[in-house]
């Protein structure tokens, strides 16, 4: 199997890449700065690299990249400075699913090509008319006027549900929604649920990056996992360390 992942030098993006190459897949990598990354992946027989900006990418460039891939992973998010929140470009995630999507559908392939979107526990799921409380729709109001990074994920997960929807041809797609993000040094046990467990903004859980990634890894590996997932956000948490 070979998946393309963009957003592979984040945090969570860089996880997603290793379990991937533990379970002895090709994988490809877009990324702005190559030298950054590991010197492990630069010698990889199995790890392409693209050093290019993604969005600057032409249409054929992008159809070429995806041509054969059966899988592709966006782990993109905004820098958390200043020009990352509120500099160009404010729709990345947003820009990057739709012209990904694009690229996958213009190669005409036999079989369909699997989506990931890394999203977030902030993000409803319109399909399952999720409720929260009036405090929480507040603050997401707030997060919207004063965080653009927060409508680009919306934005993004809205286009696969309501662009590409359940039954397209060409892209099959799961959102995954993280909690918290800390970092863990090791894959430990996660929970899968269809919708939060509990606010995201005033009692929100905590998931590694790690857990992130060998879910993502795992949807897109698994077949069953895959059918079980598809079309939907599903929510991660990791479970409590027993002392």
């Amino acid at each position: 199997m070979k998946v393309l992942v963009v957003g592979a030098s984040g945090a969570t993006g860089s996880k997603l890449v290793e379990q991937l190459i533990i379970e002895k897949h090709k994988v490809k990598v877009i990324v702005r700065s190559p030298e950054k990354l590991p010197e492990s992946w630069r010698i990889n027989d199995d790890l392409q690299i693209i050093s290019a900006s993604i969005l600057e990418l032409s249409d054929n460039e992008m159809s070429e990249i995806v041509s054969d891939c059966n899988a592709v992973a966006s782990c993109l998010g905004h820098n958390l400075t200043w020009k990352g929140v509120y500099g160009k470009p404010r729709k990345l995630v947003t820009d990057t699913t739709r012209r990904l999507c694009n690229a996958i559908k213009s190669n005409n392939l036999q079989s369909p090509t699997k989506f990931v979107l890394m999203n977030t526990t902030g993000n409803r799921n319109r399909d399952l008319n999720e409720s929260i409380s009036l405090a929480q729709k507040c603050v997401i109001g707030l997060l919207r006027l004063l965080l653009p990074p927060h409508v680009d994920n919306e934005k993004a997960a809205d286009y696969l549900r309501t662009q590409v929807g359940q039954n397209d041809n060409f892209i099959e797609w799961i959102a995954v929604r993280p909690d918290g993000l800390i970092n863990e040094e090791k894959v430990t046990d996660y929970e899968i649920y269809p919708s939060p467990t509990r606010s995201a903004i005033f009692n929100a859980g905590k998931v590694s990056r790690i857990n992130v990634g060998h879910f993502i890894a795992s949807l897109i590996i698994d077949d069953n996992l895959w059918t079980k997932w598809k079309g939907q956000m599903p929510v991660i948490y990791s479970k409590p360390h027993q002392d």
